[in-house]
């Protein structure tokens, strides 16, 4: 499962994490507040996850193979 769909996988479960919380968030003065956290945390983590997991798929700099005296 090496490619860009996971990506895009994660996002739906993101966007639909969202919605729930922009759904579901308690009426209450603190209403905005508290949709508005639970919302960038989830942009937060997928952005740190994402950008994680496409270094590691893509990397810039490849690895060097170390040669070693017998």
């Amino acid at each position: 499962m090496a490619g860009v769909l996971p990506v895009f996988f994660i996002l739906a479960i993101v966007i639909a994490l969202m919605t729930c919380a922009a759904v579901f968030t308690p009426k209450g003065p603190q209403q905005v507040v508290i949709r508005t956290a639970i919302m960038l945390t989830l942009a937060s983590c997928y952005l740190m996850w994402m950008v994680t997991y496409l270094a590691q798929l893509h990397p810039l700099i490849s690895p060097i193979r170390s040669v070693e005296a017998e």
